[in-house]
C-alpha cells in the first residue's frame, strides 16, 4: 500500500501515464517525499478539443490540491476493493490500476478515449463532493464574494459544454434503455400495435392475390415497419410535430402509401388496373406518369393521440437513396414557410435499404449537411429496412464494417438494431428515435433486422444466389404469426379478438377493390396549397413584363451598395463597392454581379423569398459577387442583400457556402424549390463541369420530374461555361447534354404567335447562354413573372464577368416606355438579341448571318469591328431551349441574301452546334443532308491557346482547331478559339 499512500500524486501520475499518448499537457510538479517518486499533477486538453483554454493554476494553490484530501482516503478504499478482486471494480478503473502498476490489458470493449474520459470525469465529480461548497449560492444578499476553486472548472479537466451535451445525451439513453424491466405495452396498446400489424401483412396477401404477376416489391419479412411508423408518426404528434416529409425507395412504398400515409386504397388498386384519366377538371394534366411504387402523394391523417399530421411522401426514381437530400431541402422550405425556428414543427424521416444505406455516397453526403446552419433541419429520423441481403448480394460483399449504419457514426447519431421479428421492440425504438430528435434535434437511426421473404421483386428467384437464407426463411413464422401466438400466450388476446380484426381488415380490402373499377381521380392532387392557381401545360399563360420601377432600382441598388461606416472591408473589396455605387449613381456600366443583386433585390421587395447556395457562392469563384462581406480587424460578416428593407426577415435572403457536394446540395435546393412556388432557388456549380458530380438529380428529377410525376419546380442552376484557357475540364458545362435532354421537339414547329403560343410551358425546362448584365437580370425575374415554374439551367459567364463590353445601363432594367431596354413587347428577357448596327427590317446587302451564342459574340464582333466588315450581321440566340423559331425566321426574313453560319467554341460534337442546326433546318422547311466537313490547314496562328481544344494538342496528323461544315442551302458551322474568329 506504500505506492498508493501518496493519494493525489498516484492518481495524478496515473492519469499522466494513461492519457500522454492522446494529449497535450500543463504540467505542475508537486514534490513528494524522498522515499516516493516525483509526481506531476497534468491537465488533460486535447488536440481537437475546441473547448476553452483552462486557466492556469497560481502555485500558492500548488498545495491545496482536493486530491490532498479526502481524495487519497476514496482512492485507497477504491484500491483495496481492486487488489481484492479487480472484477469488482469498473473496468476503467481496473484499467487505471492496471496502468499503474505495469499490468496494463486494455480489455477488448473498451477504448482508450473512454478510459481516460472516465478519470477525468471522476475527478471532476469528486471535486465537486470537495469544493462544491465553494461555487454554491448560500449567501441571500450576495454579500460573500469567494474565489471559485480552478478544479471546479470542467475546462481545468479538457471538458467542453459539447462534452457535457454528450453525457446528457448518453444518460438519457441509458434512463430509457437500462431499465430493470423491459418496456411493458398495456392491453389497449397492444391491441393497436396487433390492429396495424395486421394491416400490414393483409395488405400485402392481398395484392398477391390479386395481382399475382405484377411487381410491387412488397414489404413481406418486414412488415413491423408499418406499425413502427405509425407509433413514430403519434409519438411525434404529441410532441409538437405537425408536418412529415418521407422519402423512401420502392421495397414497401406501397404499404407506407395505404397504410401510413393513407392514400386512398382504391386509387392504389385502380393504379395497379391501369386506371383511369382524370376527367372534369380544366388544366389537370398526367404527363408521361410513372410506375406506382415510384409515386408520391400528401394527405392529413388522425394520430392515435387525436391530432392531425400532415404527412407527405415524395416520389421519387429507381436510384436508391436519390430521394435523401430532396427529402431535407423540402423539410427545411417547410420550416422556413411555417416560421418554424426551433424546427420542431416540421420533420423528415428517411427509409433506407440495407444496401443502399452503406453503398451509396449521397447518404454520407446528406447526413454531413445534417449540422450545417443554412442545411440542418433540426435532425432526420432514419429508418433501415434491414434484409440482410441486397439484391443478390450478401452483406459481406457490400460493406466493410460490421453495421450497414455504421456511416452514421460520423455524426455521433445514435444507432437503435431492432429484431425486426418482434414488433414491441420496433414500435419501442421508433418511439424512441421520434423522442431523440425532439429532445436534441440531431439525426437518428432504426436499424430494423429483419429479411425479405421473396426475391427483390415478386417474380424473382433468390435462391439462385442466397439458398441457405431462404432455405431458412421458407420455414420462418411471419412477424404476425409470431406475435399472434405470444399474445395468445400470454392471455392478452384471445383467437375471437384476432378474427375479429382480420375480418374487418379483409373486408375493407375487398370493399375498396370493388371500388376502385369506378375510381377517377379528381383532385389536382399535383398542387399543395401555395401552388393553388398555378397553370399547367394544357392552360395558357401570359407573358409578363420584368422591369422594375426607376425609383425601385435606385433605392434597392443604393441598399445594395452601401457598406456600414463602422465596417472594414478588404481595401480591394471596398473599392469593388464604391465601383458598384457608381454604376447604380450614374445608371451607366453596370455588370454581372450587380445586375444579379438587382435581380434578387427587387424580388425580395416584392415579398418574394431569394436563396443561393453552392460551394464558395458568397464570395463567388471568381470573386465578383461578394455577396458576404469580412470585416478585416473583426471578422464579422456583412450581407447588403439582408439591408434591402426595414426589419427584414433574416432567412428572408439566403446566401450560403455550402459543403463540397453536387449530389446532395443539389438535391437539397430541388427539393427546397418544390414546397412554394413563390421563392427564387438556385443552386450554382463551383465550375459547370462539376455539374456533373449530381448527373442524377439533372436526369431522374430536374428534366423529367414534371412529366413522370407531375410536380412544377423553378430552380434555377448556374454552371460556369467558356473556353477561356483554363483546360479542358474547367471550360465546358456541357451545354450539349442538356439540350440532348431537352423534349423541344426539333422537327415540329410550335404555335408561335404570342397570344396563343405556349411552347416554355410544354418543354421539360429552359437553357439560356446569356450575354448582357441586363439580360440575365430578366431571365431571373421571370422564374417568378409567370403563372408556371420550369427549371432554368444558365450557362453562366467567366471572363464576361469583369469584360469591358459586357455591361448594361441602368435603363435597360426599368419599364420605362422609350428606354434601349422596352421595346414593343414591354421590357423583358429577350430569346435572341438582333444585330446591334441597327438594321432594318430588310438588309439585303448583307452577306453572311452569323448565329452564335454567349461569350463568343464578343470576340466576334471585336473582330468584325478589326476589319470593318459590314456585310456580316451577328445575331445572339440567348434562349436555346425551347428553340425561338419565331426570332429565328424574323431574322433569317431580314437578310435574304446571308449565308448562314453558326458559331460556337466548343467542338462539333459539343455545345449547341446539333440543336440549332435540326431546328433551324426545321425552321426553313428544308431537308437536312448530311453535313460535308471542310477543314482549315493547320496553322502556327491558329493552334494559339490549344489548350482550350483537346484536338490541338496533338499537330500529328495536323488537326485544325476549328472545323467549318456547309449545309448546303442554309446553314454552316464555324468553330472558334481565343486566338482569334478566321472566317471574316
Amino acid at each position: 500500500m506504500t505506492w498508493f499512500r501518496a493519494g493525489s500524486g498516484v492518481a495524478k501520475l496515473a492519469i499522466k501515464r494513461t492519457l500522454s499518448q492522446t494529449g497535450t499537457y500543463a504540467a505542475r510538479k508537486h514534490l513528494l517525499p524522498s522515499q516516493t517518486r516525483h509526481f506531476h499533477t497534468t491537465l488533460f486538453k486535447s488536440k481537437a478539443q475546441s473547448a476553452p483554454v483552462p486557466r492556469p493554476v497560481p502555485l500558492s494553490r500548488l498545495t491545496d490540491s482536493f486530491l490532498d484530501g479526502t481524495s487519497s482516503v476514496y482512492l485507497e478504499e477504491l484500491q483495496r476493493t481492486w487488489e481484492n478482486d479487480p472484477q469488482s471494480v469498473d473496468e476503467s478503473w481496473d484499467n487505471f490500476f492496471r496502468n499503474f502498476v505495469g499490468q496494463a490489458s486494455t480489455s477488448p470493449g473498451i477504448s482508450g478515449q473512454t478510459i481516460q474520459e472516465s478519470m477525468r470525469l471522476l475527478l471532476l465529480v469528486r471535486a465537486y463532493q470537495v469544493y462544491g461548497h465553494m461555487k454554491a449560492k448560500i449567501d441571500p444578499l450576495g454579500l460573500e464574494k469567494r474565489e471559485i476553486p480552478d478544479d471546479l472548472d470542467p475546462a481545468f479537466y479538457g471538458f467542453s459544454e459539447a462534452d457535457l451535451d454528450h453525457r446528457e445525451r448518453c444518460n438519457w439513453l441509458r434512463d430509457r434503455i437500462e431499465t430493470p424491466t423491459p418496456t411493458q405495452y398495456n392491453s389497449e396498446r397492444r391491441e393497436v400495435i396487433l390492429d396495424r400489424l395486421i394491416w400490414s401483412t393483409q395488405f400485402e396477401n392481398f395484392l398477391a392475390t390479386k395481382w399475382t404477376a405484377a411487381k410491387r416489391f412488397g414489404l413481406e419479412g418486414g412488415e413491423t415497419l408499418i406499425p413502427g411508423m405509425k407509433e413514430m408518426f403519434d409519438r411525434s404528434a404529441d410532441l409538437g410535430v405537425e408536418s412529415i416529409v418521407i422519402g423512401m425507395s420502392h421495397r414497401g412504398r406501397l404499404n407506407v402509401l395505404g397504410n401510413v400515409v393513407r392514400k386512398p386504397l382504391r386509387q392504389i388498386f385502380s393504379e395497379f388496373s391501369g386506371g383511369t384519366k382524370p376527367v372534369d377538371e380544366v388544366g389537370l394534366y398526367t404527363g408521361t406518369g410513372d410506375v406506382k411504387y415510384h409515386l408520391g402523394t400528401s394527405y392529413d391523417r388522425p394520430t392515435r393521440g387525436g391530432k392531425r399530421i400532415h404527412l407527405s411522401l415524395v416520389a421519387n426514381p429507381s436510384h436508391l437513396e436519390a430521394v435523401d437530400p430532396v427529402v431535407v431541402g423540402k423539410t427545411r422550405a417547410k420550416q422556413y414557410y411555417s416560421n418554424d425556428a426551433d424546427r420542431t414543427k416540421n420533420m423528415g424521416i428517411l427509409i433506407h435499404g440495407d444496401g443502399s444505406f452503406a453503398g451509396q455516397g449521397v447518404v454520407y453526403e446528406t447526413l454531413h449537411l445534417s449540422g450545417l446552419p443554412n442545411y440542418t433541419t433540426g435532425g432526420t429520423i432514419h429508418i433501415v429496412v434491414n434484409n440482410q441481403v441486397a439484391f443478390t448480394t450478401d452483406p459481406q460483399a457490400g460493406r466493410s464494417s460490421q453495421y450497414c449504419t455504421d456511416v452514421a457514426k460520423a455524426l455521433n447519431a445514435p444507432i437503435f438494431h431492432v429484431n425486426g421479428d418482434d414488433v414491441e421492440a420496433v414500435v419501442h425504438a421508433c418511439e424512441l428515435a421520434a423522442e431523440w430528435r425532439q429532445t436534441f434535434h440531431s439525426d437518428v437511426v432504426v436499424d430494423i433486422v429483419c429479411y425479405r421473404r421473396f426475391g427483390h421483386n415478386e417474380i424473382d428467384e433468390p435462391s439462385f444466389t442466397q439458398p441457405k437464407m431462404y432455405k431458412i426463411i421458407r420455414n420462418h413464422p411471419s412477424s404476425l404469426e409470431i406475435y399472434q401466438k405470444k399474445l395468445l400466450e400470454t392471455g392478452q388476446a384471445t383467437k375471437e379478438d384476432i378474427d375479429r380484426i382480420q375480418s374487418k381488415v379483409t373486408s375493407i380490402l375487398n370493399e375498396e377493390f370493388l371500388a376502385s373499377k369506378d375510381y377517377v381521380p379528381q383532385r389536382r392532387d399535383w398542387l399543395s396549397a401555395y401552388w393553388l392557381g398555378f397553370k399547367s401545360p394544357e392552360q395558357l399563360s401570359r407573358i409578363r413584363n420584368t422591369g422594375v420601377k426607376p425609383e425601385i432600382l435606385k433605392n434597392v441598388g443604393k441598399a445594395i451598395t452601401t457598406l456600414p461606416e463602422t465596417f472594414k472591408p478588404h481595401r480591394a473589396v471596398k473599392k469593388i463597392f464604391a465601383d458598384r455605387f457608381k454604376m447604380i449613381e450614374s445608371g451607366e456600366g453596370v455588370d454581372w454581379a450587380v445586375a444579379e443583386a438587382l435581380a434578387f433585390a427587387t424580388l425580395l421587395v416584392e415579398g418574394n423569398h431569394v436563396r443561393l447556395s453552392g460551394q464558395d457562392v458568397e464570395r463567388g469563384t471568381f470573386s465578383h459577387r461578394h455577396s458576404v462581406i469580412h470585416d478585416q480587424e473583426t471578422g464579422d460578416r456583412y450581407c447588403p442583400l439582408d439591408h434591402v428593407m426595414m426589419n427584414q426577415n433574416e432567412e428572408m435572403f439566403t446566401v450560403s457556402n455550402s459543403s463540397l457536394s453536387e449530389f446532395a446540395v443539389l438535391g437539397f435546393e430541388l427539393g427546397y424549390s418544390m414546397e412554394n412556388p413563390n421563392s427564387l432557388v438556385l443552386w450554382e456549380a463551383q465550375f459547370g463541369d462539376f455539374s456533373n458530380g449530381a448527373q442524377v438529380i439533372f436526369d431522374q428529377f430536374l428534366s423529367s420530374g414534371e412529366a413522370k410525376w407531375l410536380r412544377q419546380t423553378g430552380l434555377v442552376v448556374l454552371l460556369p461555361h467558356g473556353y477561356d484557357g483554363q483546360g479542358p475540364e474547367h471550360s465546358s458545362a456541357r451545354l450539349e447534354r442538356f439540350l440532348q435532354m431537352s423534349d423541344d421537339n426539333p422537327f415540329v414547329v410550335p404555335e408561335m404567335e404570342p397570344t396563343l403560343r405556349n411552347q416554355i410551358q410544354t418543354c421539360n425546362w429552359q437553357v439560356v447562354n446569356v450575354t448582357t448584365p441586363a439580360n440575365y437580370f430578366h431571365v431571373l425575374r421571370r422564374q417568378l413573372h409567370r403563372e408556371f415554374r420550369k427549371p432554368l439551367i444558365v450557362m453562366s459567364p467567366k471572363n464576361l464577368l469583369r469584360h469591358k463590353e459586357c455591361k448594361s445601363n441602368l435603363s435597360e432594367f426599368d419599364d420605362v416606355q422609350g428606354h434601349p431596354g422596352f421595346d414593343k413587347q414591354g421590357t423583358r428577357f429577350k430569346r435572341l438579341i438582333k444585330d446591334q448596327n441597327a438594321h432594318s427590317d430588310l438588309e439585303e446587302g448583307i452577306r453572311r448571318l452569323v448565329l452564335c451564342s454567349g461569350k463568343v459574340y464578343y470576340e466576334l464582333d471585336e473582330k468584325r469591328k478589326s476589319v470593318d466588315a459590314k456585310d456580316i450581321a451577328i445575331c445572339r440566340v440567348e434562349q436555346l431551349c425551347p428553340f425561338p423559331y419565331d426570332l429565328i425566321q424574323r431574322e433569317l426574313n431580314r437578310y435574304p441574301n446571308a449565308e448562314i453560319v453558326w458559331c460556337q467554341e466548343e467542338p462539333m460534337n459539343m455545345g449547341a452546334y446539333k440543336a440549332p442546326l435540326t431546328m433551324s433546318n426545321t425552321s426553313a422547311a428544308l431537308p437536312l443532308p448530311p453535313p460535308p466537313l471542310v477543314s482549315t490547314p493547320f496553322t502556327e496562328e491558329n493552334s494559339r491557346n490549344s489548350s482550350k481544344t483537346p484536338s490541338n494538342l496533338n499537330p500529328s496528323p495536323p488537326t485544325p482547331p476549328y472545323a467549318k461544315t456547309l449545309i448546303p442551302g442554309f446553314l454552316s458551322f464555324c468553330g472558334v478559339t481565343c486566338g482569334g474568329v478566321f472566317f471574316f
